[in-house]
């Protein structure tokens, strides 16, 4: 059955804005040059007469078109680019390495190309995240019983002063205030809706949002208070766990989740998130009926907002929850993500 999209105004525009919400909603297919490419192309924006749209990359495929070099719109989105695969492997491996843009150069790296895929991707230059990555490195070593010096050096520092310098602005804390702190590790998870920002404690995962999100960084910040926490890029034992059973659900062979998880909001945020859980595969309930189950059947608006500030997207099903009149609202990856879950979940359930 074809997708029915937006009008062609509204793509158009959101082709100009190379708005992010449109990803997985269309491809944008070029007459002049024979390309097609992603709502969020960087490439010269050709004019409106020129373009027509698709709702998926095969259909532009069977019209004739090729993919655009630049964009890449046949890769998973966020799919990190073959050549930068060995220099995040590295880095990820091995944090302590020092890469200065002499050595990126010496691998065939463009620093600026690099230094601007980073800033996209993960919010930070290339080097930064280098520092992070080894900031949290160092943190987990203090944790786990090493002294300061023992991890300012094992995580390459030349010195302990610059260590501790690194650290404090890095944190906002000591070094050696590290036991008594909290620490929650991002990591990005590419999945057919696009890359998700995941964050997860000793105890559990905390955090999975979608990596557009307008509020990520308002939830990054609610995450920090409630849990007292700072946030790093870094490794964390439930990501492969998260990983794993995240790639099995989109799959069809997973229709519930077992992972770890660290709810972080008032105690009514957490009610209602616990309630979520309870909505079994391909089921949808309404927001009222939501409000009626946790006995407060006129509290329909903070059962909404409650839903809307929930971080653990997809564990925690706030996609099953529509209005009264069974109409799709509400949802802060966009309304395409929502239907995207229901229908995947409905095509499983009927297999």
């Amino acid at each position: 059955m074809p997708k029915a999209l937006p009008s062609a105004d509204v793509l158009y525009q959101a082709f100009l804005e190379k708005d992010s919400r449109f990803e997985g909603v269309f491809v944008v297919a070029v007459k002049t040059t024979g390309i097609f490419c992603r709502p969020t192309c960087h490439a010269r924006k050709p004019k409106r007469e020129n373009v027509e749209f698709f709702a998926r990359a095969r259909e532009a495929l069977a019209h004739g078109y090729r993919p655009c070099k630049v964009c890449r719109p046949m890769g998973a989105l966020g799919e990190v680019p073959a050549r930068l695969r060995p220099l995040l492997d590295l880095v990820e491996e091995r944090p302590e390495t020092r890469i200065t843009d002499e050595d990126l150069r010496e691998r065939g790296l463009d620093p600026d190309q690099v230094r601007r895929w980073f800033q996209k991707h993960h919010g930070m230059t290339f080097h930064a995240y280098c520092r992070a990555l080894r900031l949290s490195r160092a943190f987990g070593r203090i944790r786990c019983g090493e002294n300061v010096a023992q991890a300012a050096f094992g995580t390459g520092y030349e010195s302990l002063s610059g260590f501790t310098e690194s650290f404090k602005k890095g944190t906002g804390f000591a070094p050696g205030e590290s036991r008594r702190r909290r620490l929650v590790t991002v990591t990005r998870v590419l999945t057919p809706v696009g890359p998700l920002v995941a964050g997860a404690t000793e105890e559990g995962v905390c955090l999975l949002e979608f990596a557009d999100r307008r509020m990520l960084e308002t939830q990054l910040a609610r995450l920090r208070r409630f849990l007292a926490a700072e946030i790093l890029p870094g490794s964390n034992e439930h990501f492969d766990a998260l990983d794993a059973q995240l790639a099995e659900y989109f799959a069809g062979s997973r229709r519930t989740f077992d992972v770890p998880l660290v709810l972080a909001g008032t105690p009514f945020q957490e009610r209602v998130w616990e309630e979520l859980r309870t909505i079994p595969y391909w089921t949808t309930r309404s927001y009222q009926e939501q409000a009626e189950r946790l006995g407060a059947p006129s509290a329909v608006r903070a059962v909404a907002r409650a839903n809307g500030d929930n971080r653990i997207s997809i564990l925690i099903p706030c996609h099953r929850v529509i209005g009264k009149d069974g109409k799709l609202v509400g949802y802060g990856g966009g309304l395409w993500r929502k239907q995207f879950l229901l229908d995947l979940e409905r095509k499983h359930a009927a297999a």
